[in-house]
């Protein structure tokens, strides 16, 4: 299935040059480049302070360290933005998790608008006003918003038809269906002493499947419990 225009994304940032990182490079970078099934444009927003120093923070209202960025300059930035129906997202540690199924319904639709704060945070108020969706991609604290942005994109982007080439390869990656990956293994079929499991050199691709299967549902249990139980609860829901 192709798309009818590429996914577009723009990220609001103090650090331009943070952009493309690793969006830049194998098959997600060829496919920006190269194929054009993404796009990517970055909005410095230190051009929109009308500060003649270039300003764009001041201090917490009520008190507090560090400085807050204002709503004012964060507003003038995004509405120079064409949004073309783009999700607006705001890379923010208190924000809802990131999950696949969110990555998912964002990589179905025409792009992003993702804002990269930073120092304490954003004036909340544009956040309010602009209709931003706050993401965290983690329990842990950054110095800014431009790693987790690289994230939520590199997510979203790899999802896009085209671009990793195959999408039977997608259908058991952690979290498709609410488990993780099974362990992958290639050659040497020896290597310090382990030994790839007998099974998967079998030839056998019911057992293969079985082993895989159990193999992602005992790293989730073990793992990540959370999944685990979400994971028991809709398979009761299905009657499985």
């Amino acid at each position: 299935m192709s798309r009818a225009a590429p996914f577009e994304v723009t990220v609001l940032t103090m650090f331009p040059e943070a952009f493309p990182g690793p969006l830049g490079v194998s098959l997600v970078g060829t496919a920006w480049r190269e194929a054009g099934l993404w796009s990517l444009e970055t909005l410095d927003i230190r051009g929109f302070s009308k500060d003649k120093r270039g300003f764009l923070d001041d201090t917490p209202a009520g008190g507090g360290p560090g400085q807050v960025m204002r709503a004012d300059v964060i507003a003038s930035a995004l509405d120079s933005v064409e949004r073309r129906g783009r999700p607006l997202l705001y890379m923010s540690a208190r924000g809802r998790p990131l999950t696949q199924a969110r990555v998912k319904d964002w990589a179905d639709g025409p792009g992003l608008i993702v804002l990269a704060g930073r120092f304490e945070g954003v004036d909340q108020r544009v956040l309010d006003a602009r209709g931003f969706e706050e993401v965290s991609v983690g329990d842990a604290v950054l110095a800014g918003g431009e790693a987790a942005a690289l994230v939520t994109i590199e997510a979203c982007v790899r999802l896009v038809p085209g671009v990793l080439g195959q999408a039977e390869s997608l259908s058991e990656e952690s979290f498709e269906d609410g488990l993780l990956e099974h362990p992958q293994y290639t050659r040497p079929r020896t290597f310090e002493g382990l030994e790839i499991p007998q099974v998967l050199l079998s030839g056998h691709h019911a057992q293969v499947a079985a082993w895989r299967r159990a193999e992602r549902e005992r790293a989730t249990r073990e793992r990540r419990p959370d999944l685990w139980d979400a994971w028991l609860a809709n398979q009761q829901a299905k009657g499985e």
